[in-house]
């Protein structure tokens, strides 16, 4: 299982999780996204719609009775409704439960850092788990760090 650490520092979640969202789609895969507060998901929701002029990324919110077609879910658990086997945690709090998926995209920005550490840490002995960090340069591109 591979887990990826985002640390935003330039381009917010909103610009990010998109294109993320984007990539999983297109290799196949569904993608669970996962953030506690209602607020966050309901900007989340936004984001999805609106990111690009020419399209849409099909998503929808966990809850409704059309959850298992949906390639992307936005919820606040981490029961993949959709029976996806990507999850990005997208509220800077990592959750053990995200082991339990084929891949993991956790973001988290400066506020969140020192639990991201922790998260880090917490995962460098688990066997089978692959960790990669990445960090956005000065111009909003993704350098792996770790």
């Amino acid at each position: 299982m591979q887990v990826d650490f985002y640390h935003l520092t330039h381009r917010p979640l909103d610009r990010v999780l998109p294109q993320i969202a984007q990539k999983v789609l297109e290799s196949g895969g569904r993608l669970l996204v996962v953030a506690g507060d209602e607020g966050a998901r309901a900007r989340l929701d936004s984001a999805l719609w609106t990111f690009s002029p020419e399209s849409f990324l099909p998503h929808g919110q966990a809850g409704g009775e059309d959850d298992s077609r949906q390639p992307v879910l936005i919820a606040g658990e981490t029961e993949a409704g959709n029976g996806a086997r990507n999850i990005a945690l997208a509220d800077g709090v990592w959750r053990e439960a995200a082991l339990g998926f084929d891949r993991a995209f956790h973001f988290f920005d400066e506020e969140k850092i020192a639990e991201a550490r922790l998260a880090w840490k917490g995962l460098a002995e688990r066997e089978g788990v692959t960790r990669n960090y990445w960090k956005q340069n000065d111009a909003g591109r993704w350098e792996k760090v770790a």
